[in-house]
């Protein structure tokens, strides 16, 4: 019995994608729960996974839009217990003249160019056939002699301008992700009256409270204590006491928020995902570490849901982590304000008259200056400062 293999649904706005690539052969065997494909949509990246064991049969190639629903593919039950089918065998040695006479025009002109028998080389195509791949290749190291008489080597030609092989550009198609994320950030630019501010943040005290409970703290969570933890507290901090940039303009009304889910942004090989972690007024420090450990998780395997990304109310994203010093971060629409992180540098600094070395970040927020006045937006960035560089005021609410 075929069973057809379809298109799962992602929630009621995405309905449409591109299936990105089939991750099993046409006509393999697969197993129950093995994934088959990978979707890729305006809003997210997924996998479709087998429902049955058996013999699959592609109705859509990859690179393909498909429909939420549409039949990609079969899956031939009575097929479960076959081995998959063996591997094209590898052509005969004695061969080469055949092999030679199907080579495409690519490879014939590269012999031409550099003096390599194709009939030298081997062939990494369908049924052993030379690539161009395999002739660049094959120049960067000395041809396998065949029986042949030997001849004068030709006359090396002119480096190429570039210093190096292969085409000088390539076109691909932007993802579905990619191409939202594009508009998502012109859009933000276009529509929200972005500003940014900024502040420089003495990152000892929180280095020193690492330092002293990290070995306690793993052992007893089972997770290590970040940088990230402290600063979702501070920022929850922060929006309590400036609650004005807790909310975000719908129209000509002004919605508050008082709740406390943060987005984090998280980079991965499809672009930025912003998956939302719920409720950081109440999670402990090792509670936040796991949530934002197992999204990111989630995030980077393409298994983060629409839910995990709706509902944020403000955002933190650390280009610190990649080595950046300072940047100005655009707004997570319809969010009002987005915290910068960035690389922690000892810098000498002046403290209490004298001048003394200390591991310091720059911290930039950019807000929507349509609900955010300036005063608002600088104590915000202030309150975060305070709760980092003295962590007590986490617990005291100073």
């Amino acid at each position: 019995m075929a069973i057809e293999v379809k298109i799962p649904p992602m929630g009621e706005s995405i309905t449409s994608g591109v299936l990105a690539k089939w991750h099993v052969a046409d006509g393999a065997v697969v197993k129950k729960d093995q994934p088959l494909f990978e979707l890729e949509t305006d809003k997210i990246t997924s996998e479709g996974t087998a429902e049955v064991a058996g013999k699959i049969t592609f109705k859509v190639a990859a690179g393909a839009d498909v429909k939420i629903g549409q039949v990609v593919a079969t899956i031939d039950e009575s097929a479960a217990g076959a081995a998959p089918a063996p591997a094209a065998p590898a052509p005969a040695a004695s061969a080469p003249a055949a092999k030679s006479s199907e080579q495409s025009p690519a490879v014939r002109r590269l012999a031409a160019e550099t003096g390599i028998d194709p009939a030298s080389v081997a062939g990494s195509g369908k049924a052993g056939r030379v690539t161009k791949g395999d002739m660049l290749a094959a120049g960067e190291k000395p041809a396998t002699p065949v029986a042949a008489p030997v001849l004068p080597a030709p006359a090396p030609k002119p480096a190429a301008a570039t210093g190096a092989t292969g085409e000088r550009q390539t076109r691909t198609k932007m993802t579905k992700l990619r191409q939202t994320i594009a508009s998502r950030l012109v859009s933000a630019q276009h529509e929200a009256a972005m500003l940014t501010t900024f502040n420089e943040c003495d990152m000892s005290a929180v280095m020193e409270l690492r330092k002293k409970y990290q070995d306690d703290f793993v052992k007893k969570h089972g997770v290590k204590l970040g940088f990230m933890s402290f600063f979702t507290k501070a920022v929850v901090h922060a929006l309590r006491e400036v609650p004005g940039v807790n909310a975000r303009i719908d129209g000509d009304t002004i919605v508050q928020n008082h709740y406390y889910d943060v987005s984090m942004a998280v980079s991965t090989d499809k672009g930025l995902m912003v998956p939302v972690i719920r409720n950081c007024d109440t999670l402990g420090m090792a509670d936040i570490e796991k949530a934002i450990g197992d999204a990111a998780k989630k995030a980077r395997e393409g298994k983060i849901t629409l839910a995990d990304l709706e509902g944020g109310v403000f955002t933190i994203t650390n280009g610190g982590i990649f080595g950046s010093m300072l940047s100005t971060p655009i707004l997570n629409a319809p969010q009002s304000a987005i915290l910068g992180l960035h690389a922690i540098n000892e810098r000498p600094v002046a403290l209490n008259g004298q001048v003394v070395i200390r591991p310091m970040m720059y911290l930039a927020l950019s807000y929507d200056h349509r609900l955010v006045d300036g005063k608002e937006a600088v104590t915000f960035l202030v309150k975060v400062k305070q709760a980092i560089e003295d962590p007590a005021r986490l617990l005291i609410g100073a």
